[in-house]
């Protein structure tokens, strides 16, 4: 399943967009099915990011779908947008966003944050340290996005054909991702040694 010429060239070519803009209203982000990638200002890590596409002083370093694959089990499909996936990543939490929580463990020791077990104990979020992520969001983050009927089949082949260190789903190949696998899971064991805290009720807005 290969990449072809006029995907590449769309998804690369594709304006990226600030957070003050996506979380403006009216919104840009189309309530459309399609796929997104994350442009970075400042990297959240060390990384080789020699073969990842780069516009503008901006590198690529993950690609996301909304909605995901309808099941085949017969349940009903996620009404999931890029409008309200792509709001979700900027001011959501962790709980809810694999790319909050990617970034928030990645900067945890930058940003003073830390991964904890909130409200049933159920859930894992940055707690008060949300809204400091969406503060390096701000600064660093941008994000660009095409409109596909069918962004699952798309993602797949994007993950195969470019370097996006900070995907891990259809991603094992990348160099980055035993360091990435490693990082989130040590997080969430110290998480788990921690008292858990109050449901603070607000994301990273």
């Amino acid at each position: 399943m290969s990449l072809n010429s006029d995907e590449s060239a769309d998804y690369l070519a594709a304006t990226p967009h600030s957070r003050d803009e996506v979380l403006a209203r009216p919104c840009p982000v189309p309530a459309a099915a399609g796929v997104y990638g994350w442009w970075f200002r400042n990297l959240p890590t060390t990384l080789d990011t020699s073969n990842c596409a780069t516009q503008s002083g901006l590198t690529l370093l993950y690609t996301g779908i909304s909605p995901k694959k309808p099941p085949s089990n017969g349940t009903a499909p996620s009404k999931q947008t890029l409008r309200t996936r792509i709001r979700t990543h900027y001011a959501g939490n962790a709980a809810g966003s694999t790319l909050r929580l990617t970034l928030g463990c990645l900067l945890a020791d930058e940003l003073g944050i830390a991964l904890r077990r909130v409200g049933s104990g159920n859930r894992l979020t940055f707690h008060s340290g949300e809204k400091v992520l969406s503060e390096w969001m701000h600064t660093n983050a941008l994000v660009s996005w095409i409109e596909t009927a069918e962004p699952w089949d798309v993602e797949k082949r994007l993950i195969a054909a470019l370097d996006v260190p900070l995907n891990l789903d259809s991603n094992a190949h990348n160099s980055f991702y035993p360091t990435l696998k490693s990082i989130r899971s040590a997080a969430r064991t110290r998480a788990a040694e921690q008292p858990v805290l109050p449901n603070p009720g607000v994301g990273g807005q």
